[in-house]
């Protein structure tokens, strides 16, 4: 007897389905007489509903049932058409009916939900799958409600994915590799399943354009408009999407845009704004990128600067979730797959640390660290409580982070050998001016495996950027125990090896940035850049500033560009060039601008009388600035000495960064 190519077809399909046990439960249970008779699957194109269609229509006949299958994108949504393509037959009693391509059958819905299915036999079993969620009319009807069971179909998880893979071919050694890129996504693992065992390892799904294309079609209709197609390209590259940072790619369009990416299949709205499925954002990401590489980029800018602005007006628990938001940007560092475990964990709150916690942050660093460590870490905790940031879930402690303000005095900062060493080395690669101050992340870690813990990753993370984006600092220093794992994204991060220094016989390596010689906005571009490409190594010489001047120093760099005022050539090339006061608008209007601020002051008005026609509209000698001003030389003199001082006070904070007296 002659096997027929139908069977072979099924025999083919059951090899490969896997998965889905909840919802063969449910079906199972339906057939049984005791489950629900009408099951609604949901889903993106991709994700396995018509092979799920399959699997229940091969597990009903084996138990001898009628099955009758519709696919939707073959009937005509009207009545007439859906009875004729039941068959010449109609639909019998105890009958299976299975309906795929439902989103194609939309406006049969209501005829379906009020006429056809509530005058079928209490036997019948109906299955329904769509990429758009059911009608809202299927969860508020009383009737459907009890009758209907709705499923989500969810990605694969990482066994099932493997189990795909390995019933596909692919050999032991690259399944893990394949997962991690398919995302779960049956379709996807079965095509990269295609690619592996024809000879083809992807690297990542820029490799496979033809694939990309593949889940393209299945994913994505062609979006109606280049607004529509921005809006995707966002949702690809924001780790969340919210209205606000639509109105900064797509302008006015934002609300029907945020409307329309609400209702694809692929896209999670939670409270916080938009998700895309992962591999959905994957491909679109890939694929924004391989179409338009130059409109690619200044996406990402703006996303970045979307975020970056975020941090700087953010307080409160809204400011470690714009940090995560930068943070997701990072997909190209070194600590890539840290990250990719981080985003599938969704936010994580990183939450200011309280006494409660202080004995276990102290017990894990003498369990990790030895007591040395922890005698030190109790000491900091009880004197500088304010710096330790930690994650929780309802267990208990996950993850720590303690930075650290230097100098404040007290013992500690040079009992400490890692203090100690910072302050030392400040002293030397470019010591500290009035004001300035350094911030050093002295203690991470988790509590299950130290600074290699994804909630290590998390809490180090965040808690710097929120740290250098969102203060001034002169210096960041950032103590690893771990070199091997974190020295490459300190390299990524353009952090440089500063100093190594052994407590309790334990080595400790920091990395450090001076601020001062690359300002954190400059940092920021270089990052924005790095975020897109993976570069890494120290900071672009050309970005760097020069040297920090001392104060003594600065003041004859003032008085130098007074007198240059109107030699631009010189006042280019002059001591003042390349540091922060003449960033910006540049040296000449920020001289003259402060001049302006000196009138503003109490008696100020005599001062920048005294500056203004000496080097601003200057007189012909300082004699003939003294006759014009009605004064007499001598008093001329001490006025434009006064006057220079306090052009030097005025700009100092600038140069430093901060305002007279903050910390």
């Amino acid at each position: 007897m002659s096997t027929r190519v139908a069977d072979l077809l099924d025999h083919a399909r059951e090899r490969s389905f896997v998965g889905r046990g909840a919802e063969l439960g449910a079906f199972g249970e339906a057939l049984g007489g005791s489950g629900r008779r009408v099951l609604f699957l949901h889903g993106p194109g991709g994700i396995g509903k018509s092979s799920t269609l399959h699997e229940f229509h091969r597990r009903a006949r084996a138990l001898g049932r009628t099955v009758v299958a519709v696919d939707g994108r073959d009937v005509d949504p009207a009545p007439d058409a859906f009875r004729t393509a039941l068959g010449t037959a109609g639909l019998p009693a105890g009958a299976v009916l299975l309906i795929d391509g439902y989103e194609h059958l939309a406006p049969l819905d209501g005829w379906l939900r009020r006429d056809f299915l509530p005058g079928r036999s209490d036997a019948d079993v109906v299955v329904i799958a769509g990429r758009e969620p059911p009608a809202s009319a299927w969860r508020t009807d009383p009737g459907w409600r009890r009758l209907a069971a709705i499923r989500r179909l969810e990605p694969l998880d990482r066994a099932d994915s493997a189990e795909l893979l390995a019933r596909a071919g692919v050999p032991a050694h690259l399944r893990d590799k394949l997962v991690a890129l398919g995302r779960g996504h049956p379709l996807a693992t079965a095509l990269l399943a295609d690619a592996a065992t024809s000879g083809s390892v992807p690297r990542s799904l820029a490799d496979v354009p033809d694939l990309i294309t593949a889940l393209l079609e299945c994913l994505v209709r062609e979006p109606p408009t280049d607004a529509h197609a921005a809006g995707l390209a966002t949702c690809a590259k924001a780790w969340l999407t919210t209205e606000d940072l639509l109105r900064d790619t797509v302008g006015a369009d934002a609300p029907a845009i945020w409307s329309w990416l609400c209702r694809r299949p692929f896209i999670t709205a939670g409270p916080r704004g938009l998700r895309p499925h992962e591999l959905a954002r994957d491909v679109l990401d890939a694929e924004f990128e391989r179409r338009s590489p130059d409109r690619y980029r200044a996406l990402h800018r703006i996303v970045h600067d979307h975020a970056v602005a975020g941090i700087r007006t953010a307080a409160g628990p809204d400011l470690q979730l714009r940090a995560q938001h930068l943070l997701y940007l990072h997909r190209h560092s070194p600590l890539t797959a840290t990250y990719y475990e981080l985003r599938e964990l969704g936010s994580v709150a990183l939450l200011p640390g309280t006494p409660a916690d202080h004995g276990e942050v102290v017990a894990t660093v003498e369990r990790l660290h030895g007591p040395a460590q922890a005698g030190l870490c109790r000491r900091w905790l009880a004197e500088r409580p304010g710096g330790l940031s930690v994650i929780r879930d309802d267990d208990g402690l996950l993850a720590f982070v303690l930075y650290l303000t230097l100098p404040r005095g007290g013992d500690l900062e040079e009992q400490d050998p890692v203090t100690r060493a910072a302050l030392r080395h400040v002293e030397r690669a470019g010591p500290l001016r009035p004001g300035e101050r350094i911030d050093l992340a002295r203690y991470y870690s988790g509590v299950r495996d130290d600074q290699r813990d994804r909630y290590a990753v998390m809490a180090g993370s965040v808690s710097s950027i929120i740290e250098w984006i969102g203060r001034t600092r002169a210096w960041s220093f950032v103590v690893t125990t771990d070199p091997e794992f974190w020295g490459p994204m300190f390299e990524y991060l353009a952090f440089t090896r500063s100093f190594e220094t052994t407590v309790d016989g334990a080595p400790h390596v920091v990395y450090g940035m001076d601020w001062r010689r690359l300002p954190v906005d400059d940092w920021l571009d270089l990052m924005n850049e790095r975020e897109q490409t993976g570069g890494t190594g120290p900071a672009p010489a050309h970005l760097l500033r020069p040297p920090p001047l001392g104060r003594d120093a600065f003041a004859d760099a003032v008085r130098q560009a007074l007198r240059d005022l109107h030699r631009p050539e010189r006042l280019a090339a002059g001591p003042l060039a390349g540091t922060a006061v003449a960033a910006g608008p540049g040296l000449r209007p920020r001289i003259e601008a402060a001049v302006a601020a000196l009138g503003d002051e109490p008696k100020g008005a005599a001062l920048r009388s005294v500056l203004d026609r000496t080097f601003l509209r200057p007189a012909a000698s300082q004699e003939a600035a003294a006759e014009v001003l009605g004064l007499p030389f001598s008093t001329y003199r001490r006025h434009l000495a006064k006057a220079v001082d306090r052009l030097v006070d005025v700009l100092w904070p600038v140069e430093i960064g901060t305002e007279p007296g903050t910390d």
